[in-house]
């Protein structure tokens, strides 16, 4: 008998990765298997940690229920597009019709739609380096080669302009912004976003921009969206979605905004393969598109939050103050999102595996962080811990790090 064939993955993801839910947390999983508790600062999921929709919007969702049975235009409901599209001129962003947006099933697959549209073998997209990983990976998986720009620490995570520059080649097609960015928390100012602009426009590039968590924000930090900031004659792809401001994320309801008058209507061949990908999927989760209209023309509540009172900033700000204070780590205070990127002094902490670390972390202490490499920094000197837990919680994980620390080599 000839001997079974072995089915392998494809070799398209020979180069597609995403450690926020990686080898780790099969480790995790495994300990919660045998009964044991396992903190889990890997992911930002609001919900395990109290964070729940406001009522309104459940309550919307369910009311449609009846009406939400069928599939709806491939774009998305026209009630919750046209939201997002007085949304947009809010935020200033100008031009934007119903038909200049599509909603998809989260942020995540938008990403993959808009790169797998727009690359071909061997183009290259700027990424910023520490990044999300899903804009490596969907890069990487539409046949793309993702760059990496370096973001300064010491400028509170700003971009390197000169990097940028520097790493834009005949290949390049596209300059991925994060802004308010995840991991670091860093929040760009306009001035920072202009001279990316400058950069695209320089070389002809599509900008794609993820302000996810451009509602979640401290100390008085505002976030201008960069099609606010563009010229109309780029073409700026904006995401944005309900998983992080609204406490939405198992609904997976994004959205996706093109804007650039003059640029759309150069940008029409790439539009078009858009609408192909939007339709092939049929339409995104119908149900959960009628919460967009009741949360963004809600009450903010997430203002609750981020003010002095609220539970995001103290958590923030517990988990600054704490990283800080241990020997030989320096933590950058986040401006926004939901998360803290500290750097491990490789002086004190001479780490090479910075994997390894996060998983002896995880069976030692029963705490589960991601390691800084699986967003794509160089260096093993760097975790991501999210900021959701209750204040006090947090503070005891971070002391219970401290002495993870204290005693760890490799």
């Amino acid at each position: 008998m000839d001997t079974p064939t072995l089915f392998r993955k494809s070799h398209k993801l020979d180069n597609v990765c995403y450690d926020i839910r990686g080898p780790v947390l099969e480790h995790a999983k495994r300990l919660e298997d045998e009964g044991q508790r396992i903190l889990k600062l890997n992911i930002g999921n609001p919900a395990p940690f109290g964070f729940e929709a406001p009522e309104e919007i459940l309550q919307d969702v369910m009311r449609n229920l009846p009406t939400a049975q069928g599939y709806c235009d491939s774009k998305g409901l026209y009630s919750a597009r046209k939201a997002i599209m007085q949304e947009c001129q809010r935020k200033e962003i100008p031009g934007v019709g119903i038909e200049d947006i599509f909603i998809g099933n989260g942020v995540s697959e938008l990403i993959v739609m808009a790169l797998q549209a727009l690359l071909n073998d061997g183009d290259e997209v700027l990424i910023p380096a520490p990044d999300y990983p899903l804009w490596t990976a969907a890069a990487n998986l539409a046949g793309g080669h993702a760059v990496h720009y370096r973001c300064d620490e010491q400028a509170d995570w700003a971009p390197d302009i000169a990097d940028v520059r520097a790493k834009v080649t005949g290949h390049t097609r596209a300059l991925v912004i994060i802004n308010p960015n995840n991991p670091t928390g860093a929040v760009y100012p306009p001035e920072v976003v202009r001279e990316l602009l400058a950069i695209a426009r320089e070389h002809d590039l599509v900008v794609f921009s993820d302000e996810i968590y451009d509602k979640i924000l401290y100390d008085d930090t505002e976030h201008v969206s960069t099609g606010a900031l563009a010229d109309e004659d780029q073409l700026v792809v904006t995401l944005n979605g309900l998983s992080k401001s609204y406490r939405c994320a198992g609904f997976r309801s994004g959205w996706m905004i093109l804007s650039g008058g003059v640029a759309m209507q150069r940008s029409r061949d790439y539009i078009q393969g858009i609408n192909m990908l939007a339709s092939m999927r049929l339409c995104a989760n119908v149900p959960a598109q009628h919460a967009i209209q009741t949360a963004l023309g809600g009450y903010q509540s997430i203002n609750d939050l981020i003010l002095p009172g609220g539970r995001l900033l103290a958590q923030r700000d517990i988990t600054y103050d704490k990283l800080n204070a241990i020997p030989g780590v320096s933590c950058t205070k986040a401006k926004g999102a939901l998360y803290a990127f500290p750097r491990l002094d490789p002086k004190v902490y001479p780490i090479h595996d910075d994997q390894k670390l996060v998983l002896d972390l995880l069976l030692q202490e029963k705490i589960l962080l991601v390691q800084g490499t699986a967003f794509n920094w160089p260096e093993p000197d760097h975790v991501r811990i999210v900021t959701l837990p209750w204040a006090d919680q947090l503070g005891d994980a971070l002391d219970r790090f401290a002495r993870f620390l204290s005693r760890y080599r490799q």
